[in-house]
């Protein structure tokens, strides 16, 4: 298959889900339109949650701007406010002590594991699993307290600033010891979440070949993350942050498309982010965390694309007298939204919530960022 094309026919039965409904963790609306209990086409509708925090932060001094991008997600609020000092630094040339590097990367692994557990229990639990879903709970709340010993806080912990991390998010030989030996157990208990779930055959059955985007149609739409790495598209940004290039990690790939493939991107994604936690312990640079030798002057608008757990996020402003202006965000579930319609063509009803599940979406994240034009 090599792309999926909606009916063009008049479709007289409409099903709206949302936007509350118990299989969705925040609100949007889907309409699915419907003949023979197969789904024919699909519209995704946000916007509930704008609360527009790009022209919020136009006219901030950029240290406030900064901190505010935490609170656009509960779940990427690190790799929020690590971009919008990108982009500042980036301007501004600031130059960040190797250290401060290392401990950014480890948190945004350490987000990128939370994420994916988090995404991997809510599947589970749409799947009627709730077995599979409490044991992957249980391996994400051991991340939540290590970012919560390195921040302060389970959520917005605040680490990156500009030049670099708080000094209170350094981390010491215990702090470190503590991560390297928590790593050991989410491996192992990864490794055994893995084992038994690839083995179950109602599982197996209930997810393979279930709401497939073809590759051809995930490069058209801009597709983004692990999403399109579902495709077969090995395309991770990681690749082209100088962040990473003292790390080894594989970008993970599978072939088909589906739910499935989705779901062990993820799996498998998590080996990867613990690898490269490992390597940052075992290589953690000695020094300072945070530059403050530099100087604050306008700029043109400066941009920054990183890799987070869903895909690709975009942070662009200008600086003026040390304020935002012109601030544009792009995060990855706006592209994937296309995703998540055409992946529900061409299947049964009861699968729709699990076609759009299957490429994590965050809609608040995307919802709160976006500018709203009333024409």
């Amino acid at each position: 298959m090599d792309e999926k094309v909606p009916t063009n026919n008049i479709i007289e039965t409409e099903i709206p889900m949302g936007t509350v409904h118990p299989a969705a963790l925040e609100p949007y609306r889907v309409r699915f339109f419907v003949e023979d209990e197969i789904i024919q086409e699909a519209e995704i509708t946000i916007g509930v949650n704008h609360r527009g925090i790009e022209r919020i932060m136009e006219g901030l001094p950029v240290q406030k701007a900064n901190s505010l991008t935490e609170k656009i997600c509960g779940i990427c609020s690190n790799s929020h406010i690590w971009n919008s000092c990108r982009t500042a630094e980036t301007g501004l040339g600031i130059e960040i002590p190797q250290r401060g590097v290392y401990i950014r990367v480890i948190m945004g692994e350490l987000e990128r594991l939370h994420s994916h557990f988090l995404y991997l229990a809510h599947g589970c639990e749409v799947l009627a699993h709730e077995t599979f879903s409490m044991r992957i709970f249980y391996l994400r709340e051991i991340i939540m307290e290590l970012l919560a010993m390195v921040g302060g806080n389970r959520v917005q912990y605040g680490c990156s600033v500009l030049g670099g991390v708080r000094p209170r998010c350094d981390l010491d030989a215990n702090k470190l010891q503590r991560i390297k030996d928590d790593m050991d157990k989410v491996e192992e208990e990864l490794t055994k979440f893995a084992d038994r779930f690839t083995s179950d055959p109602i599982v197996m059955s209930r997810i393979t070949g279930v709401g497939i985007l073809p590759q051809k149609q995930a490069i058209k739409l801009a597709v983004t993350g692990p999403s399109l790495r579902a495709t077969g598209v090995a395309r991770d940004l990681r690749t082209t942050m100088f962040e990473y290039d003292d790390f080894d990690y594989n970008i993970v790939t599978q072939p088909d498309g589906d739910v499935k493939s989705n779901l062990m991107v993820r799996v498998l994604e998590s080996f990867e982010s613990i690898k490269i936690i490992r390597q940052a312990i075992a290589n953690i640079p000695e020094g300072k965390v945070v530059n403050h030798d530099w100087e604050m002057f306008d700029t043109e608008i400066n941009e920054s694309y990183i890799e987070v757990p869903r895909g690709t996020l975009y942070h662009s402003y200008g600086l003026e007298s040390g304020r935002v202006r012109h601030c544009v965000i792009r995060t990855p579930s706006m592209s994937n939204i296309g995703a998540m319609q055409y992946a529900a063509i061409g299947n049964h009803i009861t699968d729709g919530q699990l076609c759009i599940v299957q490429c994590d979406p965050c809609f608040t994240c995307s919802d709160r960022a976006i500018e709203i034009i009333r024409r």
